[in-house]
């Protein structure tokens, strides 16, 4: 009996130190597995300005009238020179050596107080030069915002809060439902609980096949991952100079996303490599065995054929470029029975299809129609077109995009300037800073980036959606302005709906 009692505690002894043991080597993996972990980020540093935007307002003083204020308070205040001398402005437009006589306008923030106290000598107007950059859809204003983001950032917010529109055409007719109550850990971009933006580039099928061993047996998963649900397009006009191109280039591969480049400038520059997509014509698909390195290649265009002669002599995904014009829906039903695995849509650069459709509208369409007949998942949709702001990222998203592509912004964040149309691609006149640096370029555009990546972890943080790819196609995160409208003031007397 002894003896089974000192054999079952050397069993049980045994088998606490081997648990010990096993805890140990657990707790040794685990910190080994946490060392390993990195979390997503993308590193910002605010950079000087190489090619400033013209200054917001111009401030106008009438020295006639100044000279006859202060004479009334040099006898007032009997010469106390501390009073008489002080032109009293928050934000320092009069704080110059010679006072209000010489204003300091790029200082002027626009708060109109100098203008209510002295209306009969001060006037602060808008500067013309300013109001000339874009045009009616990329207004001054989105390239201001760019210029900002692309230097600091950071998520520009305001004390006075949000100042754009509460409706209008385009994505501000488009608000983002977030009234859902979420729990306080899930905040964005501070962090204590983790928000995927990253995004699969390729095919999944709708169902898996097993055999009797259970091997999978058909088509299987076909995709990679990108860290942020946006990639860069092929600069529009004449911006694609070979430096920007490096410049894109370098900063894609930063943040782990794809930049899209004709495939002469690809060869040319000797720039093959997995962060790049080589586009070509249809004419050229024979020409995709030149970019051993890539993982997908894009044809300008739909054709069967061009297609398989891409397949045949690469093993790189083929991805399609589809315009939003007149037949674009059958383009999209035959690309996707051929198996292409990514279609990149694009609208002008206002985001208008041929008959004047705005691109939610369209992608929503694409969406659906993808949808119903139950192959959603078999392509990776991206979009282009009229994103030019940091909201038109998760607006596309939920109208049915897996991913949009940037053109426009890219100018912008680099303090360039536009000449020709904002409208048609191939009529942009585009003109960079002549001393631009391509590490000052290569950081504006990161920059740009993060700015918008962290405003796209607010809005999921306060949706409460963990990652972005849940937010594909939901629409009811969405309330579109001329539907509130409608069932607001329906029935009114005087009212006319459908956005008119």
């Amino acid at each position: 009996m002894l003896t089974s009692e000192k054999a079952s505690s050397s069993v049980i002894s045994e088998g606490r130190l081997s648990m010990e043991s096993f805890e140990t080597e657990s707790a040794r993996r685990g910190r080994q597995l946490a060392d390993l972990y990195h979390r997503y980020h993308i590193d910002t540093e605010e950079v000087d300005d190489v090619q400033s935007l013209p200054i917001r307002f111009l401030v106008e003083i009438g020295k006639v009238g100044l000279a006859k204020y202060i004479f009334k308070e040099i006898i007032h205040y009997k010469g106390n020179a501390e009073v008489i001398l002080s032109r009293p402005c928050t934000y320092g437009v009069f704080s110059g050596p010679v006072g209000g006589f010489s204003p300091r306008p790029h200082l002027c923030v626009g708060c109109l107080r100098c203008t209510i106290q002295h209306p009969e000598f001060v006037k602060v107007l808008p500067n013309p030069e300013r109001l000339s950059l874009g045009d009616s859809y990329t207004t001054h204003g989105h390239i201001a915002a760019i210029d900002e983001e692309a230097k600091k950032g950071m998520v520009p917010v305001r004390g006075q809060g949000y100042r754009g529109r509460f409706g209008g055409p385009g994505f501000d007719g488009m608000l983002t439902d977030m009234s859902e109550i979420v729990r306080p850990s899930r905040d964005g971009i501070h962090g204590r609980e983790l928000i995927g933006t990253s995004v699969d580039i390729g095919s999944k099928p709708m169902h898996l096949c097993f055999d009797e061993k259970g091997e999978i047996i058909g088509n299987t998963p076909k995709m990679f991952n990108i860290q942020v649900p946006f990639i860069f397009d092929i600069p529009p006009g004449d911006l694609g100079t070979e430096k920007l191109i490096r410049v894109i280039d370098s900063t894609s591969k930063e943040i782990d996303s794809l930049a899209c480049v004709t495939s002469s400038d690809v060869e040319r520059m000797a720039i093959d490599s997995a962060n790049i997509i080589p586009v070509l014509s249809i004419d050229e698909a024979e020409k995709s065995s030149n970019f051993p390195n890539a993982r997908l290649i894009q044809l300008d265009g739909w054709d069967s054929s061009a297609v398989d002669t891409a397949r045949s002599v690469s093993d790189a995904m083929i991805g399609v470029r589809i315009k939003f014009e007149e037949g674009w829906q059958p383009k999209l039903d035959s690309a996707v029975n051929h198996g292409v695995e990514v279609i990149h849509l694009l609208a002008d650069l206002h985001g208008r299809g041929e008959d004047g459709q705005f691109v939610t509208e369209l992608f929503k369409e694409a969406h659906l129609r993808l949808i119903e007949q139950g192959r959603r998942d078999l392509v990776t949709l991206i979009g282009a077109g009229g994103i030019i702001g940091a909201d038109h990222v998760p607006k596309s998203i939920i109208s049915g995009l897996d991913a949009v592509a940037l053109d426009l912004p890219v100018l912008f964040a680099l303090q360039g300037r536009s000449a020709g149309s904002l409208v048609n691609r191939a009529g942009v006149i585009g003109n960079l800073p002549k001393k631009m640096d391509e590490g000052w370029a290569k950081q504006r555009l990161t920059n740009l980036c993060g700015s918008w990546r962290d405003q796209l972890l607010e809005i999921l943080g306060a949706m409460g959606i963990r990652e972005v790819r849940r937010l594909r196609g939901e629409f009811g995160r969405s309330m579109i302005v001329e539907h509130l409208e409608d069932e607001a003031f329906e029935g009114i007397a005087g009212y006319v709906g459908g956005g008119n």
